[in-house]
């Protein structure tokens, strides 16, 4: 699992958000177009790219994509 794979991955799950916002660092809930159902996408996209089922509790534990991604592979390594 590559964080950059991942970030792109993330980025998909927004229409109208331009590509270049998103980095390890950006924070996604101050991202204009972020909303609960796009948290819910995040939580699909994470289950059907990765196989890991991530909930609402790992959501919140993330301010950063890169955060995120991090609660994501410490699942994938069984931490």
């Amino acid at each position: 699992m590559e964080l950059q794979e991942f970030i792109q991955n993330f980025a998909n799950q927004f229409d109208d958000t331009d590509a270049e916002l998103f980095s390890p660092s950006t924070l996604f809930r101050d991202l204009d177009e972020w909303s609960s159902l796009i948290g819910l996408s995040i939580i699909l996209m994470v289950d059907e790219e990765y196989g890991i089922t991530i909930g609402a509790d790992d959501m919140k534990k993330a301010q950063t994509i890169e955060e995120l991604f991090n609660v994501v592979k410490s699942k994938a390594n069984g931490f």
